[in-house]
């Protein structure tokens, strides 16, 4: 070995052993056909593949609509790769695939009095969907708008005539809404020119067709109700304003469409179901007043004179079966505790079909006779073969943060899934997205596969900004106190210490979207506190993610993260972006992204990557060329998963 060599050799040996390796000398290989990009990610030990083999291969069903005679079920569920559209016959009864795309199906609405169904479909994960007719005798399908805007809420007139829609297609921005004449002609006509900034779409149609009920959505905390006049075109607001700022939801005209119910914040710290009697000039009747939890939405049959509403109460649903003659409404208490979602009146009104869901079992279908209350199930989705009877149930605390909430110390929910035997257990912290979305006490794989595999304890908290606890709550983390839901994971650190079946020392943090940026900025925060910290899909610099997300969503972002064009608010997330105090990052980091992201773009994760790389941290990093906000394809998903298990091995366990 001559000299020269052996000083390369020695200088290469350095800069790997301090972790200042150049981007030349990044370990860089794909997998999944070349679709996956994997950077300084280990080859994963073909035994831990064999070891998730029973997690990875756990389904779930969906439903999507009844069939035309009310004899059998459309569901959505995954037998390869992707969701495709099923059907169900029986309860128990076998799913017969209709639908065999590459791509995951998205939205299905049946068209009323056939048994065509409408869905949106997208490529790559981009959420650029376009508008399919599908045709289930023969499994033909063909496309109904343009192939290149971003569309979606479908919504079918109860005569089957018409299809209402989102769509971008006008000028890329706008959410505008359309609508198809089924008997005219396939050509959409523009029924609402929305303006820039806020999203619009389609609810539901009066009976008799004269009105479209649509929704603006400004922000979770500002959202407004409009009803169209069909034949003159003429818009009328007749719930939020700029004055009066609240959550209004719309959900159905009553039945001869003088009417109006929807859900509203205005007044109350949850959404309670009301009605407005158009024309009338009369202030909304509250009709869910004495229940302090949210209302999540109302279902009505054709006849639309009865209906179900689904309230979220701590994370648990509770189903409530509505009369609309007198809107008096009792608790269906056939319904098991879970979480329930995708309710479906049945042709003839006589039954009704639900999804049902719970830390040990997945999403399921299920139907409900509307009178008798009978409920059975007709799915029976498979859990890989494994015991749910094994599977560890959540228990939900409480800890307290570092402020108060009027004169006592706050506190924040949190799902802990604990493992069997003793501890002290290493843990993950595992935080949602949104933010103002909600950990519930659904099924989850993923924190089933942690316990067994890993012995790990997961910990799932609703940290400020979480939606289902109040509107209050919902706006503690906006703008200028972006920081605090952060100091939420610190409170969160400090309880862990104080558990002596958790080990505090070993802790990792894990989450997507804006989970990631938790991920991120509690890396920050906490270096010192961590060990390990995976990061999917996450906002890195808040200011470049605005100036990078897609343009129809940008301005609904605004509120919640704050206006960048303002001098004083760009300086505040400059400040507080994770990319802009990088050097404070000492654990091990596991980025991942989907190429075709329009929410979070590819470059939030490169720019953090290559940053963590110039300081010599230790960093892997995944990219799916043919995903989005998300992995969707089973094949992308199950590599994920075994990746993420070998890094938590390697830097969490230690």
């Amino acid at each position: 070995m001559n000299s020269t060599f052996q000083q390369c050799l020695a200088v290469v040996i350095f800069l790997t052993a301090t972790g200042m390796v150049s981007a030349a000398e990044v370990e860089r290989r794909v997998a999944n056909s070349g679709n996956v990009v994997l950077e300084d990610v280990p080859e994963i030990p073909a035994d831990i593949g064999r070891a998730l083999a029973r997690y990875q291969n756990v389904r779930s069903a969906g439903l999507l609509d009844w069939a035309a005679d009310g004899q059998a079920l459309y569901i959505s569920t995954r037998f390869a790769e992707v969701n495709q559209i099923h059907r169900v016959a029986l309860p128990g009864g076998m799913r017969r695939q209709l639908s065999w795309f590459d791509e995951p199906v998205g939205q299905v609405a049946r068209r009323p009095g056939d048994e065509t169904l409408a869905f949106t479909m997208d490529e790559g994960g981009s959420e650029f969907s376009q508008v399919f007719l599908f045709y289930p005798v023969d499994g033909s399908h063909r496309m109904i708008s343009d192939g290149e805007s971003r569309n979606g809420a479908l919504q079918w007139s109860d005569d089957g005539r018409f299809l209402a829609f989102q769509s971008t297609r006008r000028d890329g921005r706008s959410n505008d809404v359309w609508m198809f004449d089924m008997q005219q002609g396939m050509e959409a006509e523009l029924v609402l020119e929305a303006p820039d900034g806020s999203w619009w779409g389609p609810v539901d149609f009066a009976s008799d067709n004269s009105k479209l009920l649509v929704q603006q959505y400004i922000s979770i905390n500002d959202s407004r109700i409009h009803v169209v006049d069909l034949a003159s075109g003429d818009v009328e607001r007749i719930a939020g304003s700029n004055a009066r700022p609240a959550r209004n939801l719309a959900y159905a005209f009553s039945a001869d469409g003088g009417g109006v119910y929807f859900g509203t914040d205005a007044g109350s710290e949850f959404n309670k179901l009301a009605y407005m009697n158009l024309g009338s000039g009369a202030e909304p009747e509250i009709i869910t007043g004495d229940i302090d939890w949210s209302v999540q939405g109302l279902t009505l049959n054709h006849a639309r004179n009865a209906g179900v509403f689904v309230t979220n109460e701590g994370g648990i649903s509770r189903v409530y079966q509505f009369d609309l003659a007198d809107h008096e409404y009792r608790m269906m208490d056939a319904i098991p505790e879970g979480v329930v979602s995708g309710t479906a009146f049945s042709p003839d009104d006589s039954r009704l079909g639900l999804v049902l869901n719970n830390a040990r079992s997945p999403s399921d279908v299920h139907v409900l006779d509307f009178q008798s209350g009978e409920l059975n199930r007709w799915t029976f989705s498979e859990v890989g073969g494994l015991d749910p009877k094994n599977f560890v149930m959540p228990e939900l605390i409480e800890y307290p943060t570092f402020d108060m909430a009027g004169d006592t110390q706050r506190k924040i929910p949190a799902f802990v899934y604990r493992p069997h035997g003793p501890g002290p257990h290493p843990v993950i912290i595992s935080i949602h997205g949104g933010p103002e979305s909600q950990a519930r006490p659904t099924f989850s794989s993923t924190y089933q596969l942690w316990v067994d595999r890993l012995g790990a304890a997961v910990v799932v908290p609703n940290v400020r900004g979480s939606s289902g606890y109040g509107k209050s709550y919902l706006r503690l983390d906006n703008g200028l106190l972006r920081e605090d839901s952060v100091r939420d994971i610190g409170a969160l650190l400090d309880w862990l210490a104080e558990q002596p079946e958790l080990d505090h020392q070993r802790v990792a943090v894990y989450g997507g979207s804006y989970g990631g940026y938790m991920v991120l900025a509690s890396s920050v925060l906490y270096s010192d506190r961590l060990k390990a910290a995976v990061d999917i899909v996450g906002i890195s610099n808040f200011v470049t993610f605005l100036e990078n997300t897609q343009d129809y969503r940008r301005d609904l972002r605004r509120p919640e993260y704050g206006d960048e064009r303002d001098p004083e608010m760009r300086a505040h997330l400059q400040k507080i972006s994770p990319l802009n105090n990088v050097e404070q990052i000492k654990i091990p980091m596991f980025v991942v992204q989907g190429q075709n992201d329009p929410r979070v773009p590819v470059t939030e994760a490169e720019q953090m990557v290559a940053a963590l790389r110039e300081q010599g941290s230790p960093v892997w990093y995944m990219n799916a060329l043919n995903e989005g906000h998300g992995y969707r394809k089973k094949e992308n998903r199950d590599l994920f998963s075994e990746a993420t298990i070998l890094f938590l091995e390697t830097h969490l366990l230690d």
